[in-house]
């Protein structure tokens, strides 16, 4: 077989991509037309293989269907153009303007827990309270990296036996995978990271299932931390409530940059805010 045939082969077609794209928007070839500019004809030349658009117009379609960068990279590698978009790790030397701020974010965010991850939730760094926090719960450091919040909170040996309202938090946090996906695309890495979630014990599928929870601002995701004074009826565990802030990069052009996001944890009441600094000033210096 040549090698012109075989890349044909390995690309996926450049059709079937786009159609696959605007069907999964709800867009019609008229809709995508109004949003471009591009002749109806034209799209329906391209979805078919009768033409090949340019680069510029092939991207402009790529905005108006808010496609991930990543996957803008497939459909020029299957228009037979070079990928636009850096590819290259989130820790590589184009990405220290970004890494550094996100550093100056996690140390701002002291003494409460910050981390940065990717868009499978997996921790790429943290301020030094969230492993102290953490760690007054279980042992950090019997979970081997890299570390998943995800895992770590569904995990019977994690935080999940802490949390005290986990059927809400865990509803919450499907439905969390679904509307953070990048490009609101639930990719077949994340599939697989919501099956892993859905084996662990007393998981209920329909938990996947993205739902409203109430009227409150925010789920709390509370944390039941023992205290010495005796079991809960008695006031001896201590609930401690915390709600999330997530921060994505603005306007990215790269892949790496897309898919980072950070996640700040904070107190959600003033009596959380004052058990917080005595739990960590227990926990001591890391």
């Amino acid at each position: 077989m040549k090698s012109a045939d075989l890349k044909t082969n390995m690309t996926p077609n450049l059709g079937v991509l786009l159609r696959h794209w605007r069907d999964l928007r709800g867009r019609s070839q008229l809709d995508l037309s109004l949003d471009t500019g591009i002749s109806q004809k034209q799209i329906s030349f391209v979805e078919s293989g009768r033409s090949v658009p340019g680069r510029q117009t092939l991207m402009t379609i790529a905005q108006a269907l808010d496609i991930p960068l990543r996957d803008r990279n497939i459909l020029l590698l299957a228009a037979g153009y070079a990928p636009m978009f850096s590819e290259n790790a989130w820790d590589s030397a184009e990405m220290t303007g970004v890494t550094k701020a996100l550093k100056r974010m996690l140390q701002q965010h002291e003494p409460f827990p910050a981390l940065v991850m990717d868009r499978y939730w997996n921790v790429l760094m943290t301020n030094e309270a969230a492993p102290r926090f953490f760690g007054c719960f279980i042992d950090m450091t019997a979970r081997q990296g890299p570390r998943n919040m995800l895992h770590l909170m569904f995990d019977p040996q994690g935080m999940r036996p802490f949390v005290a309202n986990w059927p809400e938090v865990a509803k919450s946090l499907f439905e969390r995978v679904y509307r953070e996906s990048i490009g609101r695309v639930v990719d077949d890495r994340t599939k697989a990271l919501l099956a892993e979630l859905l084996a662990y014990p007393d998981v209920k599928s329909d938990w996947k299932n993205p739902v409203a929870i109430g009227f409150m601002p925010t789920i709390p995701l509370g944390f039941v931390k023992p205290t010495k004074e005796g079991p809960a009826k008695e006031g001896g565990d201590r609930v401690l409530n915390y709600f999330s802030m997530v921060t994505t990069v603005g306007t990215p052009q790269t892949v790496a940059a897309q898919e980072l996001r950070i996640e700040c944890m904070f107190p959600a009441d003033e009596a959380t805010e004052i058990h917080h600094a005595e739990m960590m000033a227990e926990a001591g210096n890391p």
